[in-house]
């Protein structure tokens, strides 16, 4: 038996009154994904401890079996994986977001305005070029996600996520020291990390603000690309791979257009694939990344097909793009899937899942129980019928909590 698992990021959501009252889900037409929640059996899933902010960096952790209080190192690590940084241990890796202030003060998104990866790339290396030096490095990632390494800084500070705080006053988010942050031996003290970074930060809007791409971007009458947002620190992870975990799974693959999530998957023994056109955004190459998984799954035992759109029309309170994501990975992913899958003599287990809600009305990650569905071929069906929030919660494995999950799907 293989395994995949498709995962679209937030796309859990609450009851809008312009949908009828309806989640994304329940409004979208999404034939492949009822068709799973017919033939498999669903449930709803916690993906977020007790203790831990509802990012996707935890939930996708979780979601794949890893205790949390174990092998939590934070965002910024798994970006530096990702993207083939070879942390240091004296070296603390941040996510490192390039993004848009308005004129009132208020972060307006997290993403600079959609940045390309290539107006990204440019970005932070101009921003190395003239910030970085021995104890400050800018590495460039994908599209506005990108990473920042402090040699010797200390994680023990509390940065605000800037996908959660669309809106809000920036200087009053900050980094801060945390009250009770240990000394470390060999590292800066928290005070001092924090220090740094807010410098870095003011810094930075003062030369984005000169840079070509943010005045030709001014000029047309498009968000600029105004600042730099550091947050998530950590030091390198020690996280057994799945292969250890789990002895059905000999190879897997990882397949996403978020640094995080192959970050995660370098950790967890998977191979990355990296699909041309794939964005993270609903112009993504759909096809593309669903042939990519059809051809890992030949080979390998496990495949993690990632799609990033519906979180990003989530944080950017888009209801119609939402609904239309949740439509195209239905449509473009599942269904062809579920198609070609079934003339297959070797069976595959698929599951289907969201890491956490991102409602389009608040705009940001919620901690709340998602939606699951396992479909076996040939396996006993539950009574559900759609693939909705309300739905799965009727399902016959009721509600699992974080590495029950995995516990389950891989079982025989």
């Amino acid at each position: 038996m293989k395994h995949l698992i498709i995962l679209g990021d937030g796309m859990s959501d609450h009851s809008i009154a312009s949908l009828g009252g309806k989640t994304p889900l329940q409004y979208a037409s999404t034939p492949a994904l009822d068709r799973l929640a017919a033939e498999g059996r669903c449930g709803l899933l916690v993906t977020v401890p007790e203790g831990f902010a509802p990012g996707s960096e935890v939930a996708n952790t979780a979601i794949l079996g890893y205790d949390l209080n174990e092998v939590y190192e934070g965002r910024g690590p798994l970006e530096a994986a990702s993207i083939g940084y070879e942390m240091n241990p004296e070296d603390m890796a941040m996510r490192c977001n390039i993004i848009t202030l308005g004129e009132g003060g208020e972060i307006a998104n997290h993403h600079g305005g959609h940045l390309t990866t290539e107006e990204g790339t440019e970005l932070i290396e101009y921003l190395d070029k003239h910030l970085g030096n021995e104890r400050v490095k800018f590495i460039p990632g994908i599209q506005y996600r990108h990473l920042l390494v402090i040699k010797g800084g200390n994680k023990h500070i509390t940065c605000a996520p800037p996908h959660d705080n669309p809106g809000k006053q920036w200087r009053p988010l900050l980094i801060t020291p945390d009250a009770d942050a240990p000394a470390e031996d060999g590292r800066m003290t928290a005070e001092e990390t924090a220090e740094l970074l807010n410098d870095l930060i003011l810094r930075s809007q003062q030369l984005l603000a000169e840079h070509p791409i943010n005045m030709k971007r001014k000029a047309e009458g498009r968000l600029t690309a105004n600042s730099i947002w550091p947050w998530s620190p950590g030091y390198r992870p020690r996280m057994l791979t799945l292969q250890q975990m789990y002895p059905a799974i000999k190879t897997g693959a990882v397949i996403s257009a978020v640094d995080l999530i192959r970050g995660i998957g370098h950790y967890a023994g998977l191979r990355t694939i990296v699909v041309p056109g794939m964005t993270g955004l609903a112009d993504t190459n759909y096809e593309g990344k669903t042939q990519a998984a059809i051809e890992a799954l030949r080979t390998d035992d496990f495949v993690f097909l990632h799609l990033e759109a519906t979180d990003e029309a989530g944080h950017d309170g888009d209801i119609e793009l939402k609904t239309r994501a949740i439509e195209y990975l239905d449509k473009r992913v599942v269904a062809p899937i579920l198609r070609e899958l079934s003339t297959w003599d070797e069976p595959v287990r698929i599951a289907l899942l969201p890491d956490h809600a991102t409602p389009v009305e608040k705009r940001i990650h919620i901690a709340e129980p998602v939606p699951f569905v396992i479909y076996t071929p040939g396996g006993t069906p539950d009574a559900v019928l759609t693939y909705d929030e309300a739905s799965c919660a009727q399902g016959s494995y009721g509600t699992l909590r974080l590495q029950q999950f995995m516990k389950e799907f891989m079982s025989e």
